[in-house]
């Protein structure tokens, strides 16, 4: 599947920016990109602006393949705090559950 880039201005992304990044979105998907890929290689001072930006790309999609790339380590801790690690492309990362009993077989020894 081909990939179309959508770059995102440096150094911090602002909600102004979230307009025009999502009416380029759009239309790229309107032109039939298939997936996404946002550059984050220039936000190199993230913070709640480049969020907001990258959530309202994310309510644009719809549910189509959009994932952010090149994101510095501010950036990535910004996403996984507000819950938006899943455009890293990567799994979240969560706690196992508590009190949960792995399958025990007739033969384990007793602990």
């Amino acid at each position: 599947m081909e990939t179309t880039r959508l770059v995102l201005p440096g150094p911090a992304p602002t909600a102004r920016d979230a307009a025009s990044l999502c009416a380029r979105l759009a239309r790229l998907y309107e032109d039939g990109a298939r997936a996404v890929e946002c550059d984050a290689r220039a936000v190199t001072a993230p913070g709640l602006g480049a969020v907001e930006v990258l959530a309202r790309l994310r309510l644009t999609a719809r549910g189509r393949p959009l994932r952010v790339t090149g994101a510095a380590p501010a950036l990535r801790a910004l996403l996984g705090l507000v819950g938006l690690v899943e455009l890293l492309g990567e799994a979240e990362e969560r706690e196992p559950p508590g009190r949960v009993q792995e399958g025990v077989e007739a033969d384990d020894p007793a602990v």
